[in-house]
């Protein structure tokens, strides 16, 4: 049966969120964990603990966000090995953008994150929804689909208080805002529900659905994780894709991937209008 089939599609639409068990083989999760130990290890080289994202960029070390001893984000990722850039458009994955995002979807952002249990605690994010402008709240009503989430989860996640991706069900659909207190609680909600699932999987999530990242039971162990963002088309490029060289964009996209950015990226710019 082609993908997604119709009980995911019900799956996501009603609940905001599906989870693709072992959609990554073992060998591939294990060659893009070696990939982002790497790709860390050079952007931590010349910036101290504490750093964060510097903008405009000039440099890929820039867009680095060190939380403590080890515990490090990425952002920017597709041109920190050719594993992350591949990802981008990996096959299996393309049924389920043009699915649930767009016949041509537009890439949004990327990032990984390296978690250390011990870093939890300083970290201040906590409940949020995803996209420009706060989660787009200047929108009256509903919060449309504009942005889809890919998580990947490069570690085990099988058990429960692993910094696992935790999300609200179905709160995509709430026209309710959380208060400000609430975004900052570390517990959980009634009806939350911890992501478990093996290294290997996605997890595709709606923009609006209010998610957060779980503590840490003791002895767990930390998380790594990789995080890519789709939107529609005529939607204005996210700032982020000013990160990258135009080597970057001019050279080393294939033809396939090209179609994911906008034309103006490029030089000379490609016309993407139909005649």
């Amino acid at each position: 049966m082609a993908a997604p089939t119709p009980a995911e599609r019900f799956h996501f639409e009603t609940q905001g969120y599906l989870v693709l068990e072992n959609f990554l083989s073992a060998d591939h999760t294990a060659r893009l964990l070696t990939a982002l130990e790497r790709a860390i290890a050079r952007r931590r080289q010349t910036h101290p603990a504490g750093h964060k994202a510097v903008w405009p960029p000039q440099a890929a070390a820039d867009l680095t966000q060190i939380h403590g001893a080890k515990s490090t984000r990425v952002l920017n990722i597709l041109e920190d090995d050719p594993l992350f850039q591949e990802l981008l458009d990996w096959p299996a994955l393309v049924p389920y953008l043009h699915a649930f995002c767009n016949p041509e979807p537009h890439y949004h952002a990327s990032d990984a994150i390296w978690e250390e249990p011990m870093d939890y605690a300083n970290r201040s994010d906590g409940w949020h929804r995803d996209g420009s402008d706060n989660g787009y709240r200047n929108m009256p009503g509903q919060i449309p689909l504009l942005q889809l989430k890919v998580g990947y989860y490069l570690s085990d996640m099988t058990q429960p208080f692993r910094g696992n991706l935790t999300l609200v069900p179905g709160s995509h659909l709430s026209r309710e805002e959380l208060p400000p207190e609430d975004r900052r609680r570390r517990e959980f909600f009634p009806g939350a529900l911890q992501v478990c699932a093996p290294a290997g999987s996605a997890i595709l999530f709606h923009n609006a659905i209010w998610h957060t990242a779980a503590p840490y039971h003791p002895g767990q162990p930390g998380r790594r994780m990789l995080y890519y963002g789709y939107e529609h088309p005529w939607m204005l490029a996210n700032m982020a894709h000013w990160g990258y060289r135009p080597e970057f964009y001019n050279q080393k996209l294939t033809l396939a991937q090209r179609r994911f950015f906008h034309g103006f990226v490029f030089d000379p710019p490609e016309w993407r209008m139909s005649t």
